[in-house]
């Protein structure tokens, strides 16, 4: 991974020079991921930039973006963006086989796409782990057939998960950025042939703690940026797709070919004014808005 892309919050400048972009009162204002979307206007490097179809409707595409909150200059309406990485991470990497039990931690934006990736995958079970209840029903038209709240026992939840699944899931996606449901992640797949796959950031300071057995007894653990697509490449195609009212998927798993219609609407759960922005966090927060 070029260090262009790769993940660092700390950062907050501009690459070739090592300075930010704006200023308030003589003060810099320094760049969140490379990106800084939360203003009607930015600088950015161009690997960050992803020319799509001058036509395409941004208040709808921006729920492709990865990892950034989008703000949709043409409305000032404030989206959450984060549909390419779910998605990605289950198409890309888990690649659940047919049949299979998938368990999705974390039912924000970015789990239900990972979700939508397991059911286009044909997984029989999608597990959804979550602490907020209130995710469970919205959760249901994305694919996910069952729901575990970590709440609810007294006993880890890659134990429940294990005991639902005769021994453990074939495959995990991890969408929250805690280290601890990282950790339940890896540790609730199946020995011999599960796989676990990491999408959330964690703070810099967690630490990821397993037992060695659990590596020798063969699971495997998987982490992904950008759901592994190229977002300049892979982005602009996935766009025009959208527009077309379908998104043609190839699994080199079952060398079959699937085109099915792209539904982002139902990612959009509300609109809220650029000047409101805090308010969507609290919405988010709350559990009432991807």
């Amino acid at each position: 991974m070029c260090d262009l892309l790769r993940i660092n919050t700390d950062r907050g400048v501009m690459l070739h020079n090592g300075q930010t972009r704006f200023f308030i009162d003589g003060n810099p204002v320094y760049h969140f991921l490379g990106t800084s979307t939360f203003s009607k206007f930015t600088v950015v490097h161009a690997g960050c930039v992803a020319k799509i179809n001058p036509r395409a409707p941004l208040d709808k595409v921006c729920i492709l973006s990865c990892e950034y909150p989008q703000v949709c200059d043409r409305k000032n309406a404030f989206l959450n963006g984060k549909r390419f990485e779910g998605l990605g991470a289950a198409l890309n990497v888990a690649k659940p086989r047919k049949g299979s039990t998938v368990a999705i931690f974390g039912l924000g934006a970015v789990g239900l796409a990972a979700a939508e990736g397991a059911r286009i995958s044909w997984a029989t079970r999608i597990i959804g782990v979550d602490l907020n209840p209130s995710t469970f029903n919205h959760a249901k038209r994305f694919g996910v057939t069952e729901f575990v709240n970590p709440n609810d026992y007294d006993k880890p939840v890659q134990q429940v998960l294990a005991e639902m699944s005769d021994g453990g899931v074939d495959r995990s996606i991890e969408c929250t950025g805690n280290v601890d449901a990282m950790i339940s992640a890896f540790e609730c797949v199946h020995d011999g042939w599960g796989v676990a796959v990491l999408v959330g950031v964690p703070n810099k300071d967690d630490e990821f703690k397993t037992h060695p057995m659990n590596i020798l007894n063969e699971r495997t653990l998987k982490g992904t940026f950008l759901g592994n697509y190229n977002s300049c490449t892979d982005l602009p195609s996935v766009v025009e797709k959208y527009m077309n009212k379908a998104i043609h998927f190839i699994s080199h798993l079952y060398e079959l070919e699937l085109e099915m219609e792209m539904e982002m609407e139902k990612f959009i759960t509300r609109e809220v004014w650029f000047r409101d922005i805090n308010k969507a966090f609290e919405l988010m927060l709350r559990g009432e808005s991807l």
